[in-house]
C-alpha cells in the first residue's frame, strides 16, 4: 500500500509536471507564433529563427513522445495496480502476489530512474526553453527595433518617393514652361531684331532728315537773302511809284473817275486786309471778287460788243456818206458839164437871138430858171462842199475816235486778258489759300495732338512712376519674405543638423546592433548595407543642402546688392524724370514764346511786299518744307506709338513675370527649396527685363527729344517764312500796280 501510495503521488507529480510542461510549450508556441507574425516581415530573421524553432519543435516532439510513453506506462501501471488491488481484495497473496510485487517494485525502480532521467531532461529542456525565451525576447526586441527602423525608412522612402514624384512633375512642368518660355524668348528676340531694324531705319531716316534740314536751312537762308533783295526791289518800286504818282497828279482832274475806282479798290484792299485775319472768310471774299470780276468782264464784253456794233454802224454810215458824196460829186460834174454845154449853146444861140426871140425869151426864162437852179445847185454844192468838209472832218474825227476806240478796245482786250489772268491767279491763289488753310488746320491739329500726346505721356510717365514705386514696395516685401524664409530655412537646417547628429548616433547604435546581430542574422547585412547607402545618400543630400544654403546666402547677398543697384537706378530714373518734367515745362514755355513770336512775325510779315515770282518760289519751297514737317510729325507720332506699344509690352512682360519661369542656373535648388528657386528666378528675370526696358525707354526718350528739337527748329523756320496773307497782299498790290499802270497808259495816250 505504501508503494502504491508512493507511485500514485509520483504519478500525480508527473501529471502536474506534464501540465506545466504543456503550459510552457503552449506559451512558447504562442510566443513563437507571435514571433513568427512579428518576424514575418524580416526574411533573414525568420530564416534564422526557423532553424531554432525546428530544433525546439524537435525537442518538444521528443518530450511529447516521452510523455506519451510515460502515460502509456502509467496506464499499464494503473491497470496492474487495479489487478493487484483485485488480487488483494480476493486475498490471493501467493507467489503471484510476490511476483507481482517484485515486478511492481522493478517497475517502480524503472519509473524512478525514468523520472530522474525525465527530471534531468526537463531541467535541460527548461534551461533550453529559458535560453530560447531569452533569445526570442532579444530577437523580438531586435525585430521591433528593426521594424521601427524599417517603418521609419519606409516612411522616409515613401516621402522621398513622393518628393521625387513631385519633383518629376515639377520638372515636367518646368520643361513645358521652359519650352514655352524658349518659344516666347525666340519670339521676343525676333521682335527685338525687328525693333532694332526699325530703330536703324529711323536713325537712317533721321540722318537723311538732318541732311534735308541742313539743305532746307541753306535754302531758307537763300530765301531770306532773296527776300532782302526783293525788299530792296520793292523799295525801289515804291520810290518809282511815288515818282509816278507825282507825275500823275497833273492828270488827276481828268482821271477822277479812275481815282474813285482806285479808292474803291483801296477800300476793298483795306477790307480784304481786315478780312485776311480770318482765313475762313477769304473764300467768300474771293468768290465775291470773282463774281464781280466776272460781272465786270461781262460788262466789258457787252461794252466791247456795243463799241464794235457802234464802230460797225459808224463804218456803215461812213460808207453811205462816201457813196452819197460820190453821187453828189457825179451830179456836180454832170451839172458842170451841162453848164458848159449850156454856155456853149448859149454862145451858139447868141448869134441866133434874133431868129429865135421867142426862143430867147424862153431861153432867158429857162436861163433864169437854170441860173436859179445853178445858184441853187451852187448853193447846194457849197452846202454839199461844207457838208463834205464837215463829213470829212467828222470822218477824220470818227476815224480818230475809231482809232481811239480800237485802241481802247485793244486796251480793254488786254485788260480783259489781264483780268482773266488775274481771275486765274485769284482762283489759283484761292486754291493755294485753301491748301494753306488746310495745312494750317493740320498743323494746328498736329500741335493739338502733340499737346495731347505730351499730356498723355506725362500721365503715363506718372503712372509708370507709381507702378515702379508699387513694384519697389512689392520687391521689398518679397525681399523681407525671402529673409524670413531664409531664417526659417536656417532653423530647418539647424534642425536637420540635429537630426543628422541623431541619425549618426542611430547609425552608431545600428552598427553596434548589427555587430551584435551578425552572429544571429547574417542575411540582414544586405539590408543594413542598403540602409547605409541610404544614409550616405542622405548625408550627401545634407551636404548638398548645406552647399545650397551657402549658395543661397551668396544669392541673398547678390539680391541685396542688386536691390541696392535697383534703388540707385530708381533714384537716377526719378532724377531723369524730374529733368524730363523740367524739359517739358521749358519746351512748353518755348512753344508759347514761339507761338507769340510766330504771331508777331506774322504781323510783321503782313507789311512785306515781294514779287510774284519770288513769292511763288518761296511758296514751292515752303510747301516742300511743310510736307517734310508733316513726314517728320508722322515719324514722331509713329515713334511715340511704338513707345506706347513697348510700354504696354513691358507691362505685359512684367505681368508674365509673375508666372513660373524656365529652369534656372540654380538647378540644385529645385529639389531642396523650389519656392526660393522660383523667387530667385523671378527676381532675376524681372531685373533683366527692367534693365532692358529702362535702356529702351531711355533710347526712345532720346529719339523723342531729337524729334521734338527738329520739330521746334522747323516750326521756328516756318515762323520766319511769309504766310498766305502776305501772298494775298502781294497779289493785291500787284493788281493795284497793274491797274495804275493801265490808267497811266490811258492817260498818256489821251494826253497825246
Amino acid at each position: 500500500m505504501v508503494a502504491f501510495q508512493k507511485s500514485h503521488e509520483n504519478e500525480r507529480k508527473l501529471m502536474i509536471k506534464c501540465r506545466e510542461l504543456r503550459a510552457d510549450i503552449f506559451s512558447n508556441a504562442v510566443r513563437l507564433e507571435h514571433v513568427k507574425k512579428i518576424s514575418s516581415e524580416d526574411s533573414s530573421n525568420i530564416a534564422a529563427l526557423k532553424k531554432e524553432l525546428e530544433l525546439a519543435w524537435k525537442q518538444v516532439a521528443n518530450a511529447t513522445d516521452k510523455e506519451n510513453k510515460a502515460r502509456q506506462r502509467i496506464k499499464l501501471l494503473k491497470e496492474e495496480i487495479a489487478v493487484l488491488g483485485n488480487i488483494i481484495e480476493k486475498g490471493d497473496t501467493g507467489e503471484v502476489a510476490v511476483d507481482a510485487i517484485s515486478e511492481v517494485t522493478k517497475n517502480l525502480e524503472k519509473l524512478a530512474k525514468e523520472k530522474s532521467e525525465q527530471a534531468v531532461e526537463n531541467a535541460k529542456l527548461r534551461a533550453e526553453i529559458e535560453a530560447a525565451k531569452e533569445q526570442i525576447a532579444a530577437l523580438q526586441d531586435d525585430v521591433l527595433l528593426a521594424q521601427q527602423k524599417i517603418a521609419e525608412l519606409g516612411r522616409d522612402i515613401q516621402a522621398r518617393a513622393g518628393d521625387a514624384q513631385r519633383e518629376l512633375r515639377k520638372k515636367e512642368k518646368m520643361e513645358l514652361e521652359m519650352n514655352e518660355v524658349r518659344d516666347e524668348v525666340e519670339l521676343k528676340q525676333t521682335e527685338i531684331k525687328t525693333i532694332t531694324n526699325i530703330i536703324e531705319q529711323l536713325r537712317n531716316d533721321l540722318k537723311s532728315r538732318q541732311e534735308e534740314d541742313r539743305l532746307l536751312k541753306i535754302s531758307l537762308e537763300q530765301t531770306n537773302r532773296q527776300l532782302q533783295v526783293t525788299e530792296s526791289k520793292l523799295a525801289d518800286a515804291q520810290s518809282k511809284l511815288e515818282a509816278q504818282m507825282s507825275l500823275t497828279e497833273s492828270v488827276r482832274a481828268e482821271n477822277q473817275s479812275r481815282m474813285m475806282e482806285v479808292k474803291q479798290k483801296e477800300e476793298e484792299v483795306l477790307a480784304i486786309k481786315s478780312e485776311n485775319s480770318k482765313l475762313v472768310r477769304l473764300n467768300e471774299v474771293t468768290s465775291r471778287r470773282i463774281r464781280s470780276a466776272d460781272e465786270k468782264k461781262l460788262e466789258l464784253e457787252r461794252s466791247r460788243d456795243k463799241l464794235r456794233e457802234s464802230i460797225a454802224a459808224i463804218d456803215g454810215e461812213l460808207e453811205a456818206m462816201r457813196k452819197a458824196m460820190d453821187n453828189d460829186r457825179k451830179a456836180c460834174e454832170e451839172l458842170a458839164r451841162e453848164r458848159e454845154i449850156l454856155s456853149k449853146t448859149l454862145f451858139k444861140m447868141s448869134g441866133q437871138t434874133a431868129k429865135q426871140a421867142n426862143l430867147l425869151r424862153l431861153h432867158e426864162q429857162s436861163k433864169r430858171n437854170l441860173e436859179q437852179e445853178i445858184i441853187k445847185y451852187r448853193q447846194e454844192a457849197e452846202t454839199q462842199r461844207q457838208i463834205i468838209c464837215m463829213l470829212e472832218m467828222e470822218r477824220d474825227r470818227y476815224l480818230q475816235e475809231a482809232a481811239n476806240f480800237t485802241q481802247k478796245v485793244l486796251d480793254l482786250m488786254e485788260e480783259v486778258k489781264l483780268r482773266e489772268m488775274q481771275i486765274f491767279d485769284f482762283k489759283k491763289k484761292i486754291a493755294e489759300a485753301r491748301t494753306k488753310l488746310k495745312q494750317q488746320e493740320n498743323l494746328y491739329e498736329a500741335v493739338k495732338d502733340d499737346r495731347n500726346l505730351y499730356s498723355k505721356n506725362l500721365i503715363e510717365a506718372q503712372d509708370e512712376i507709381s507702378e515702379m514705386k508699387r513694384k519697389l514696395r512689392i520687391i521689398t516685401l518679397h525681399i523681407a519674405q525671402l529673409k524670413e524664409e531664409i531664417i526659417n530655412k536656417d532653423m530647418l537646417m539647424v534642425q536637420e543638423s540635429s537630426e543628422c547628429q541623431r541619425m549618426t548616433q542611430e547609425r552608431n547604435n545600428m552598427h553596434k546592433e548589427l555587430q551584435r546581430m551578425k552572429d544571429m542574422a547574417k542575411e540582414n547585412r544586405l539590408k543594413i548595407e542598403a540602409h547605409e547607402a541610404e544614409e550616405r545618400r542622405l548625408l550627401k543630400i545634407i551636404a548638398e543642402a548645406e552647399f545650397a544654403r551657402a549658395k543661397h546666402r551668396k544669392e541673398l547677398d547678390q539680391v541685396v546688392s542688386e536691390k541696392d543697384i535697383l534703388g540707385i537706378q530708381l533714384v537716377k530714373r526719378n532724377d531723369e524724370l524730374a529733368n524730363l518734367y523740367d524739359k517739358i515745362r521749358i519746351q512748353k514755355s518755348v512753344l508759347d514764346q514761339a507761338e507769340a513770336q510766330y504771331n508777331k512775325v506774322l504781323e510783321d510779315l503782313r507789311r512785306v511786299r515781294a514779287d510774284i515770282c519770288s513769292a511763288r518760289r518761296e511758296k514751292a519751297m515752303l510747301q516742300a518744307s511743310v510736307s517734310k514737317i508733316d513726314d517728320l510729325k508722322r515719324e514722331v507720332i509713329r515713334a511715340r506709338k511704338e513707345l506706347g506699344w513697348e510700354q504696354t509690352r513691358l507691362k505685359a512682360l512684367e505681368d508674365e513675370a509673375k508666372k513660373p519661369i524656365n529652369v534656372h542656373r540654380w538647378r540644385k535648388l529645385e529639389g531642396s527649396d523650389p519656392s526660393s528657386f522660383e523667387m530667385i528666378k523671378k527676381i532675376h528675370m524681372l531685373q533683366k527685363r527692367l534693365m532692358g526696358k529702362t535702356e529702351e525707354v531711355v533710347e526712345k526718350e532720346i529719339q523723342i527729344e531729337t524729334k521734338e528739337r527738329l520739330y521746334v527748329d522747323l516750326k521756328q523756320v516756318l515762323a520766319r517764312q511769309p504766310g498766305p496773307e502776305i501772298a494775298e497782299q502781294l497779289v493785291i498790290y500787284e493788281k493795284c500796280l497793274s491797274e495804275k499802270e493801265l490808267a497811266m497808259k490811258v492817260n498818256t495816250f489821251m494826253c497825246r
